[in-house]
């Protein structure tokens, strides 16, 4: 019975070891080591710079930092055999990044203003009609060509928002102050009696502080109407003149005729 006991208690005590064993195994295998590696943060300029390590090879940089060989290559104009001698500290180039724009202050929202009316300011209109005397279509310094008064002047814009109307008159020109700037038509109707002498309505643009002359002229119509004198040669009827001559024809052959009677 006691060989019996002995030998579970053994057999107990054998086991016992084993897990133990076991479990200091499992406690004192250190873990795989794992490399950790965090891309360079970029700098204030939007570069982002790798330091070489001893070791390095362009390839590695390149799989390190997930671009191709050929975008490190571009990136920092390395050709050829450059690869084969880098530098351990030196910088490489491997990426950029858009600077982000600080954020300013905030604008306190307002109220939205009613928008002022436009405005582009005033012009002056003149307008004339005057006697063209010799019909040229020009005030000719040389000749008296007065203002002419009786006409009728007629101003409209061509927005249809303004319609003006004045009478012409014999001592100066008729004027329109305080006219928007735009584009106006200027009509003109001359006076019983007379005959224009050039075009009666005219379009301009008037711009702000400009005072813009317009003439237009006008010729009695009486001007070169006489009434002809008839001589008295055009008061006679050319019927007469047709008998006078056959008269005189037959006078002449007449006193052939009567000649030769005489001789014989």
């Amino acid at each position: 019975m006691e060989k019996k006991f002995s030998l579970i208690l053994v057999i107990f005590i054998i086991l016992m070891a084993l897990v133990s064993f076991q479990a200091a195994s499992i406690v004192t295998a250190s873990p795989d080591t794992q490399v950790y590696y965090f891309t360079p943060t970029a700098q204030p300029d939007g570069r982002i710079l790798y330091t070489i390590k001893a070791g390095d090879t362009c390839i590695s940089i390149a799989l390190l930092n997930n671009i191709t060989e050929d975008q490190l290559l571009l990136l920092n104009n390395l050709q050829g055999d450059d690869c084969l001698f880098l530098r351990e500290g030196s910088q490489l180039l491997i990426g950029m990044v858009e600077e982000q724009p600080t954020a300013g202050p905030q604008g306190t929202a307002t109220s939205i203003l009613p928008s002022p009316t436009p405005f582009n300011g005033t012009g002056e209109l003149c307008v004339m009609l005057f006697n063209d005397v010799n019909g040229n279509a020009l005030i000719d310094d040389e000749i008296t060509e007065p203002p002419l008064s009786g006409g009728a002047i007629s101003v409209n814009d061509s927005n249809g928002k303004i319609s003006l109307t004045e009478q012409t008159n014999s001592t100066s020109d008729v004027c329109f102050p305080d006219m928007p700037e735009g584009e106006y038509t200027i009509s003109i109707a001359v006076p019983e009696g007379y005959n224009p002498t050039m075009r009666t309505n005219v379009t301009l643009k008037l711009t702000a502080g400009d005072i813009t002359a317009v003439d237009f002229g006008a010729q009695t119509s009486q001007i070169g109407e006489n009434i002809p004198v008839q001589s008295e040669a055009q008061t006679r009827s050319p019927l007469l003149g047709i008998l006078g001559g056959l008269v005189l024809i037959f006078g002449i052959g007449f006193g052939a005729y009567a000649l030769r009677l005489q001789k014989k």
